[in-house]
């Protein structure tokens, strides 16, 4: 098999069937087949597709017991994955017909590229910037998190505005949504860590595949759709307290021994205060 697909499922009927039916409407020649992990949904929802797609020899599914995050679901597949190559892909997403043909040829005629990312854009055809990211540090963070408008590109890079969007050039970071991975090479680097539960582990695999010596691909001749987020400006205190978290966990693993202790102090406290004042803030949302 070239190419593994994995689509994790949870609670989301109909977006993830919309995903699985754009993939089998793709145009190419590589031969592919679909994991389609349920994180523990028990709304009947993972029934549904299984039954659904019951003559559809190319998925194969994957029930998981608990709700182990996205990493833990996604771990389960590559396990079982003996593929070449392995796209992780997000379950509220769409691909173009040309879509796998296009980035498989890329990555399968450049040895060096130990993971790609197409251009994907959002529900109103705007760039999701969070499909080509610098990492994150102390400097690009700070202005980030606090929205402080700086033009000097080498401070606030994080999302690499300054790029072509239909370009195709090495960065540090893709996102979760669509990345599609060298298997074959990077086996023992390709699982995801699963202290992360739903935010960060994209960072943190491409962070380990580019100290292998692999390079990180944006490639934007090709693009998805990402239906991110919701109509719902409030979100749910698990995941806002995720996301603090996975930022606290990045930090800890890649940066603690690169920066002094009262950066590092500053950092984690720095953490906690905005995890808390979002936490607060998103108590007074309304739906």
């Amino acid at each position: 098999m070239d190419l593994s697909i994995i689509i994790v499922n949870y609670k989301t009927f109909e977006i993830t069937k919309n995903a699985i039916d754009s993939v089998l409407k793709s145009r190419t020649n590589y031969n592919y087949d679909i994991y389609l992990v349920d994180n523990a949904s028990n709304d009947g929802s993972f029934e549904k597709l299984k039954s659904y797609y019951s003559n559809e020899n190319k998925i194969n599914f994957i029930l998981s017991d608990i709700n182990g995050g996205f990493a833990y679901a996604n771990n389960l597949a590559l396990n079982k994955s003996s593929s070449d190559y392995v796209l992780l892909l997000n379950s509220d997403t769409l691909v173009k017909e040309d879509t796998l043909q296009l980035s498989m040829d890329y990555i399968k005629s450049h040895s060096d590229v130990g993971a790609l990312g197409v251009k994907v854009l959002l529900s109103d055809n705007s760039l999701d910037k969070a499909c080509r990211r610098s990492f994150p540090n102390p400097t690009n963070s700070f202005f980030r998190l606090f929205h402080i408008p700086v033009k000097n590109d080498d401070l606030n890079n994080y999302n690499l505005d300054n790029l072509d969007d239909n370009g195709i050039y090495e960065i540090d970071c893709l996102t979760g949504a669509f990345m599609l991975i060298n298997f074959k090479d990077l086996d023992k680097i390709a699982y995801l860590d699963e202290d992360f539960f739903m935010y960060g582990e994209d960072i943190d695999l491409c962070y380990r595949i580019k100290e292998a010596g692999y390079k990180i691909i944006y490639y934007g001749k090709t693009s998805i759709t990402h239906f991110k987020g919701s109509s719902s400006k409030k979100q749910k205190s698990k995941l806002v307290y995720e996301f603090y978290r996975a930022m606290y966990i990045f930090y800890h693993k890649h940066y603690t021994k690169k920066y002094n202790p009262l950066l590092n102090f500053i950092i984690y406290i720095g953490i906690a205060i905005l995890c808390l004042v979002k936490l607060i803030i998103n108590v007074f949302k309304h739906d």
